[in-house]
């Protein structure tokens, strides 16, 4: 088939193939279809066709191959393959260019090939792809004995590895039947080993049956002297039954000198109890003459009036604005006043003190913060300080108590606000106790009792003051 597109720098080489194909193939003839090609011989014809892309020109090079061409050498074949065994069966332009590289680059073999022949030490697969490419006359039966000497090839190494596998049987099979051998001497010493054992067990056997007689004599000798002991035993209680009835008796003698004891000790305690009630009346009428002396009058008030009345002389002292301030229940001014009263009692509801001043803080902080402010005024005032939370919060690890403050959690089922009114109503009449509280229904609780109730922001003011 002559070239449509022919160049100088290739014709001489593409010459020979021209004669070939022009012998092999003639125009007006169809083309036959492809012969089916075995595996190795396809891919030798891709590896060729690879190999010689890059030397082409590349209006030489068909669009759909131009790409491939790019890749690396290794990924030409790999990845181009169908598309190159696609360019060779539609274009013969195209596979009589890279023909004449391949036979240029095969030498004598291409020779021999073009015309019609192949050397008989020659590779097959190589022969049937240069066949395929150059196409002389009889290439099909060249890519056909190629394919015979593939498949005799496969065949033989087929052969040779149902060869060798049959030898790796036989080998197995060999180490079986030594394995085998080896297992049964070691059975036969085992059961050498174990008849031994059989008669060191039926010796044993014996040795247990005339332990096991001697021990049944020895038995039989301990029943009978057992049988004496619990005669002798039998007597020992008898003895020991009588000693008791012996001791019951001198214990009744005991008994009755000890009633007549008892009788002389109320005897001698009658007469202390008539001393002690002698000395007690000489101090009664001791301490009757002692009155009559000083001339002691019957008072008309008590301690607790007098804190009372203390209470209200200072908040008559105290000027109008300060008068209207103190009574302000979140007047700080108001809280110093009833701690400075005599043994005054600081009873604060902790969670709505410390939610209302500085809720942002976990409650651990928060109850660290309010514990801390607390132990300053109880060492500046000297009162007793109570701090009372809800016990449903409670949580592990609270901060060292200060001297002077009392920390209490509130019980199951009880509220904080309960335990506060339990703390007011503990307390004896008369004595101040001071609640610091925001929820009006503690305030209005705790005043009932007599206690003075005063807001949360009245001790948040005191504490950012101390």
């Amino acid at each position: 088939m002559p070239l449509t597109e022919p160049h100088d720098d290739h014709s001489s080489a593409e010459e020979p193939v021209v004669g070939a194909l022009e012998a092999g193939e003639s125009p007006s003839t169809p083309p036959e279809p492809e012969p089916t090609l075995p595996e190795p011989v396809r891919q030798r014809i891709v590896a060729l066709t690879a190999a010689v892309l890059p030397g082409l020109a590349a209006d030489e090079v068909p669009v759909p191959l131009r790409r491939v061409a790019k890749f690396a050498p290794n990924r030409r074949a790999r990845l181009g393959a169908p598309a190159i065994a696609a360019q060779l069966t539609a274009d013969p332009l195209f596979r009589q260019r890279v023909t004449a590289r391949v036979l240029a680059d095969a030498g004598d073999l291409g020779a021999a090939v073009v015309e019609g022949t192949a050397p008989a030490a020659a590779d097959p697969v190589e022969v049937a792809a240069l066949a395929y490419l150059a196409r002389p006359r009889g290439w099909r039966e060249l890519i056909e004995a190629s394919g015979a000497a593939v498949r005799a090839e496969a065949d033989s190494a087929v052969v040779a590895e149902l060869v060798r596998e049959a030898e790796q049987r036989a080998t197995r099979a060999e180490h079986d039947r030594a394995v085998a051998r080896v297992e049964a001497e070691k059975l036969r010493d085992e059961l050498a080993r174990v008849r031994e054992e059989l008669g060191q067990l039926r010796e044993e056997a014996r040795q247990l049956a005339r332990t096991l007689r001697e021990t049944q004599a020895r038995e039989r000798k301990a029943t009978e002297m057992l049988a004496t002991e619990r005669g002798r035993a039998a007597r020992a209680a008898a003895d020991a039954d009588a000693e008791l009835r012996r001791a019951r008796a001198r214990l009744a003698e005991a008994e009755a000198a000890a009633g007549v004891a008892r009788v002389s000790a109320k005897e001698a305690r009658s007469v202390d109890e008539a001393k002690l009630w002698l000395l007690l009346e000489t101090i009664g009428q001791a301490a009757v003459g002692l009155r009559r002396e000083l001339a002691l009058d019957p008072v008309e008030k008590l301690p607790a009036d007098f804190v009372a009345d203390a209470f209200a002389d200072q908040s008559a002292a105290t000027p109008a604005g300060a008068a209207a301030r103190a009574r302000d229940t979140d007047d700080p001014a108001r809280l110093d006043q009833l701690l400075a009263l005599p043994k005054a009692h600081l009873v604060v509801d902790g969670y709505n003190v410390t939610k209302r001043g500085f809720g942002e803080m976990s409650l651990e902080q928060q109850r660290k913060r309010l514990i801390s402010g607390l132990g300053g005024i109880a060492a500046q005032t000297g009162d007793e300080v109570t701090v009372v939370f809800d016990g449903a919060e409670r949580i592990h690890g609270l901060p060292p108590t200060p001297r002077g403050v009392r920390v209490l959690f509130s019980r199951k089922g009880e509220t904080a606000d309960e335990l506060i009114r339990r703390l007011v109503r503990a307390e004896p009449a008369g004595r101040p106790v001071v609640v610091v509280s925001s929820d009006r229904e503690v305030a209005d609780g705790v005043r009932r009792h007599g206690a003075y109730p005063l807001g949360a922001d009245s001790l948040l003011r005191r504490l950012a003051r101390s």
